[in-house]
């Protein structure tokens, strides 16, 4: 099997400009559109936004590689950092604070120069520990392949399926000076189409032990966010990733091994992107509808503990509202909870679920 990087022209990518012009032409539309609408949200619902896609994007980005993320710890951490204060805030264990720096970092510093050094940090910041797992692997510095070639597998253990196989080590220090040289270089290509070419660029090469998806998508949002020249964030390529992940890794394949012309990666590339754009929709109503539920009831007597979880409703909690996980949340005791959600019951905040189950669920009240 002779894979990309091992072709002749390697690495001069080819496209068919008359397939992908109009493609690129209406995804750049609806980026501008969307970008004016966001902008018009206001300050408090644009930053109420941010912060929901770029939660959206770390969580995704990992589940994509199988890691599952705490909500609450994500939403959090990614408030610490860009300077909010949000309700209900919890601390963040190293796994998540890892991810949620390198994605604010190369989205809000996206006009800072890509450099072998950045990235190290962020893989660094990705394994705290040193390890994937309970696997000790190298961090900061690129793979040496001393436990055999870097192959890109995806599946549970023992069943495994092999994508393609990555450059041999020694040839990485080349090979990630031409990607970089190339990344901070000048030339006319379109912003959109670079995100596209710098992603399957960097997975092509695979320089870590672990960590290039993660990396690569960052990459990919940091050459976003230089196209939008902001770092507000209104989209999430990596949520719309997560939910088609078997196609993604069946176009990378693919890819890998059909020669030099990416046209259909950039067609893909650019298809994901219009539907992150629309799912933006998504993010766009719930933000105001949290805005409408809190003008609505802003003259409401409620204690600490109903605004925290309330507010937890309003940011898309997952599953039935329960006594039980109100305690959790609220961190008190159950007779509290029904309490409180009693309260709110007879105040029309929160109305019991129609359907009958072992426990009594409650929902929002919408107006």
């Amino acid at each position: 099997m002779t894979y990309i990087h091992e072709q002749p022209g390697w690495p001069d990518f080819l496209w068919d400009d008359g397939k992908v012009a109009i493609p690129l032409a209406n995804v750049r539309l609806r980026q501008g559109r969307l970008i004016g609408r966001m902008e018009g949200l206001g300050f408090d619902m644009g930053e109420e936004a941010v912060l929901q896609t770029l939660t959206e994007d770390v969580l995704k980005s990992s589940e994509i590689e199988g890691e599952v993320l705490d909500r609450a710890q994500v939403r959090s951490s990614v408030a610490r950092r860009l300077g909010m204060d949000v309700a209900g805030m919890v601390a963040a264990d190293h796994a998540v604070e890892g991810v949620v720096a390198m994605m604010i970092d190369a989205t809000q510093n996206h006009a800072a120069p890509l450099t072998a050094e950045r990235l190290c940090g962020w893989h660094a910041a990705l394994f705290p520990t040193g390890r994937s797992g309970f696997l000790k692997i190298t961090v900061a510095a690129w793979r040496t392949d001393a436990s055999g070639p870097m192959q890109v597998v995806s599946g549970p253990a023992g069943r495994e399926r092999v994508h393609f196989q990555a450059p041999p080590a020694a040839m990485l220090e080349a090979e990630m000076a031409r990607f970089l040289g190339w990344f901070e270089g000048s030339h006319s290509l379109d912003p959109l189409l670079k995100a596209a070419i710098a992603h399957l660029w960097f997975v092509t090469i695979h320089p870590f032990d672990d960590g290039n998806g993660r990396i690569a998508r960052a990459i990919a949002d940091l050459a976003l966010a230089r196209s939008e020249n902001s770092g507000r964030r209104f989209y999430s390529v990596s949520g719309h990733l997560r939910r088609a992940r078997d196609d993604y890794y069946r176009m990378l394949e693919t890819t890998q091994k059909v020669g030099m012309d990416i046209t259909p990666w950039l067609l893909w590339f650019f298809d994901c992107l219009g539907q992150a754009m629309a799912a933006s929709e998504v993010v766009l109503a719930q933000v105001m509808r949290k805005s409408r539920f809190w003008q609505i009831n802003q003259a409401s007597s409620l204690n600490a503990r109903q605004r925290l979880v309330l507010n937890r409703m309003l940011d898309g909690l997952e599953g039935r509202m329960t006594t039980s996980k109100w305690a959790r949340m609220a961190k008190c005791s159950p007779d509290t909870a029904l309490r409180d959600i009693t309260d709110l019951t007879r105040a029309g905040l929160l109305v019991k679920d129609a359907a009958r189950g072992r426990s009594t669920g409650y929902g929002l009240v919408e107006s």
